[in-house]
């Protein structure tokens, strides 16, 4: 089976070729771990995997509540997304807890 112009990250069991004796052949980049890929896999498709990249971190945002447990979030955009089975993209988003305490908000006595 030939991977030529088929070539897909991740697993995805849509992503196959005929191979010998009926048998499929795969050109996911799963296939590495599987032992499964296609003769050519290598060569069609790990030479042009590109790996995400991402952009710096945005600011935190303001706490979710403005009086008592709350979180705040932040993220980041994708600068180069990953292509051919290259390394997939890292979290985009996180989130953190924080304690609101906005000038109008009540002590507790």
């Amino acid at each position: 089976g030939s991977c030529r112009h088929r070539c897909c990250p991740g697993r995805n069991n849509a992503c196959w070729a005929p191979g010998a004796r009926r048998a499929r052949c795969y050109c996911d980049s799963y296939c590495q771990r599987t032992g499964d890929c296609c003769q050519d896999y290598l060569t069609s498709c790990r030479r042009a995997a590109v790996g995400c990249a991402v952009g710096p971190w945005g600011p935190w945002s303001g706490c979710s509540s403005p009086c008592g447990v709350g979180s705040r979030a932040r993220s980041r955009q994708v600068t180069v997304p990953p292509r051919h089975g290259g390394d997939p993209c890292p979290d985009l988003k996180q989130r953190r807890g924080c304690l609101g305490q906005h000038p109008t908000c009540g002590t507790a006595q």
